[in-house]
């Protein structure tokens, strides 16, 4: 039976040893409560670091902990001291925490973080591979375990595997400033499917893989040897219910029962019942613009002196990596900046600024966001920021307004707040006056919709819509229009070749036989391929046919000798046997003054973009631009061609990064079946990699072997991964 396996750095349990006696307590955090339905179902498993070192743990307890940890459906991974230090405290949050937050001048490109890195993600990957089957479903969470998905997919290339990103992923120009891009998209790419929390996330990711992989995508798919792999967005929710609830709780609490914090915010209400209070809760961490909010926030005093004594901003800054240097300085700085504005602005009556450095029990958290009347939350980069659709579930009675930094992840969702830029004071300040003064009827139209997107979309509808996609992808048979040749089609195959009276073979040549290179004139065959050809040519009743695109001068001088028959620039030449290149169809050029014009203009326009003039078609190569932009100036050509082109009889080949312009009457399949019907064939076989093949495909026979390189939608039958499949194949013909 199947099971869902769910691999995050910490697991949802707190371990405590006191006075040696274990206690294990399920988390409360957004995580473990998102999750809980998951990892309850089909007898889950949970992956992860208990949160103690293997030196704070005593070597007798190991089977009491594993015990524990086992009733609550989690399994451990071991970690020393040192690697924490290196891969949590180094590579995670020194490296790819400021970096993916665009704070570029901290991040630290450190070797031996990256090493240490390196071997804990194996560790989970290993700790995965010990108890997963190929039926399991592979949940791994967040940037410390972003090496993981490859590594398992490497062990077990069967297995279903998504990732989730918590934290933004930045553009591509700063993504590619990290030493280690290539090795990390590599990591990422083992997973099947790839959540983000908003579509900006998700563009920057594609944008990478493009750029620094090459690879082909296709809207929010990517095409990476015989795998489809899905990116998509899926912005996390809370538990809606959980905070509402609590809120609602809390206002029916009186006398006693009521907590001191309660007490102490009802008694400033009463005595100061005009004073707006403002709530600012974080982690203290620089991306959460603690400092500009502070330094706006006395801006917006001087700039309006009538609300001093009528404002009061509550900070709560919970301790967050205290070791890490950063961070120290920061917690400086906000300490000194909240000292001097206290010490310049108060009054015998007022202090402008509460400051509580401290983690705060749940029930005080809603007592903060039920009493306060503005939640301003300005972070300078933040993947979601729960904080915000908690306070707006707290509102019960639908008032309250909420500041919402649109650089947060939330702000895509929550257009009725009060998006500002957290970099521009005077917009903070006016965002904050038209705050105080909001009339609460908008209060409760703005929070209205709020809460109804906030309780529909939750946090368990997060998951479960994060879960059906990947399981979708898991069952989609469709994810490819033909079938992946394994080792029984093979079989069926060489069995049918081997029993053929007569044989014919139509090869492609880029990206079937060879590989693509930057520069086409480079991608020679290698001895491989010409030993591979040689004994294909030799065999008896056999008809071996290259047929590709390119130009007959190249395949002169790489086949000619070889005596191989050769079929090029799509159709428009034929070679057999070594004798030179005769016209297989009969061709004009004169279009091509008209045309050339047009591409060397493009050429001048996409750096990286270049013609290769044929004698009878030419083709503007786009491989080595930019790819989005590549794809883009594609477009533009395109449509500048078809325009010229009008009733002309030339038509225009989208090939792999390619355009290439002939005649119409030319084609890949019109020459191949133009060769099968000179003979009574009975073993047909074709295979080529892009757009220009799928005539082969079409025209052929029914009874024909078509095979796609690469899982792409196709007209051939089967498809393999790349050329090194190509050649597996094509050895068992021999």
């Amino acid at each position: 039976m199947s099971r869902t396996i769910i691999i995050s750095n910490r697991l949802p349990v707190q371990l405590k040893i006191n006075n040696g006696n274990l206690s294990a307590e399920p988390s409360v955090g957004g995580l473990a409560t998102g999750l809980k339905s998951v990892h309850r179902e089909g007898n889950g498993l949970w992956i992860g670091w208990t949160g103690l070192t293997e030196e704070d743990t005593p070597k007798a307890m190991e089977g009491e902990i594993d015990q524990a940890l086992a009733e609550l459906n989690c399994a451990k991974v071991v970690l020393n001291a040192e690697e924490i230090d290196g891969f949590y405290f180094g590579f995670s949050n020194r490296t790819v925490w400021p970096l993916f937050h665009y704070f570029l001048e901290y991040s630290e490109f450190e070797l031996d973080f990256w090493e240490a890195y390196k071997r804990v993600n194996q560790k989970f990957a290993d700790a995965i591979l010990e108890v997963a089957t190929d039926d399991d479903i592979i949940w791994v969470h967040d940037y410390q375990l972003m090496l993981v998905p490859q590594m398992v997919k490497e062990k077990r290339p069967n297995a279903t595997i998504g990732f989730f990103l918590h934290i933004p992923f930045p553009s591509f120009e700063i993504f590619r400033t990290m030493p280690w891009r290539e090795e990390v998209l590599d990591g990422l790419l083992g997973a099947d499917l790839l959540g983000f929390h908003t579509y900006d996330y998700e563009r920057h990711f594609l944008s990478s893989v493009r750029r620094l992989k090459g690879l082909e995508v296709s809207f929010n798919e990517i095409y990476l040897e015989n795998r489809v792999i899905k990116v998509d967005s899926f912005p996390m929710g809370i538990d809606y219910k959980k905070f509402h609830n609590a809120a609602k709780d809390s206002a029916t609490l009186s006398g006693k029962d009521r907590t001191d914090l309660q007490i102490k915010l009802d008694e400033h209400k009463k005595a100061a019942p005009n004073t707006k209070l403002i709530i600012s809760i974080d982690r203290l961490d620089y991306s959460k613009g603690i400092a500009a909010r502070i330094k706006a926030f006395e801006y917006f005093l001087i700039k309006n002196p009538e609300y001093k004594e009528k404002v009061r901003l509550i900070i709560l800054a919970v301790p967050s990596r205290s070791n890490v240097p950063q961070y120290q300085l920061l917690k400086k700085e906000i300490d000194e900046l909240i000292g001097r504005i206290n010490g310049e602005l108060s009054t015998v009556n007022w202090t402008p600024i509460w400051y509580f450095y401290r983690s705060l029990p749940f029930e005080n958290l809603i007592d903060l966001y039920t009493k306060c009347d503005i939640a301003w939350l300005t972070p300078l980069r933040d993947g979601m920021n729960l904080v915000a659709k908690e306070f707006v579930a707290c509102r019960t009675d639908q008032s309250g307004v909420l500041i919402l930094s649109e650089m947060a992840g939330s702000a895509y969702e929550m257009n009725e707040a009060l998006l500002i830029n957290p970099n521009n004071f005077e917009e903070q300040a006016a965002a904050l006056k038209e705050a105080i003064n909001m009339p609460l009827e908008e209060q409760k139209n703005r929070n209205k919709l709020l809460q109804q997107r906030l309780e529909r979309y939750n946090v368990e509808f997060w998951a479960n819509e994060f879960m059906t996609a990947l399981k979708d992808q898991q069952n989609d048979e469709n994810v490819y229009v033909s079938q992946k040749v394994n080792d029984t089609i093979l079989n069926e195959f060489s069995n049918a070749y081997k029993a053929a009276n007569k044989r014919l073979l139509f090869l492609d040549y880029d990206g079937t036989l060879a590989g693509f290179h930057k520069d086409p004139q480079k991608a020679s065959p290698d001895e491989e391929l010409y030993e591979l050809l040689d004994q294909l040519h030799n065999q008896e009743n056999t008809e071996l046919f290259l047929i590709s695109g390119r130009d007959k001068e190249t395949f002169t001088k790489w086949f000619l000798p070889k005596k191989y028959n050769m079929i090029v620039e799509h159709g428009v030449w034929i070679s057999r046997n070594g004798e030179p290149f005769k016209l297989l169809e009969q061709v004009k050029g004169e279009w091509m003054e008209k045309i050339r014009p047009v591409l060397e203009s493009f050429v001048d326009r996409t750096p990286g973009s270049f013609i290769e003039e044929k004698n009878y078609s030419l083709a503007w190569h786009y491989r080595n631009t930019d790819p989005d932009f590549g794809e883009k100036r594609a477009t533009q050509l395109n449509t500048v061609l078809t325009s010229l082109i009008g009733n002309d009889d030339i038509s225009v080949l989208n090939g792999n990064k390619v355009m290439e312009v002939k005649s119409s009457n030319v084609n890949k399949g019109r020459a191949s079946v133009r060769m099968y019907g000179e003979a009574d064939y009975d073993f047909v076989f074709a295979i080529g990699d892009d757009w220009t093949d799928e005539f082969m495909f079409q025209e052929l026979p029914d009874s024909a072997i078509t095979v796609k390189v690469g899982p792409k939608k196709t007209h051939a039958k089967y498809h393999v991964e790349g050329t090194k499949k190509v050649r597996e194949v094509l050895k068992r013909f021999i």
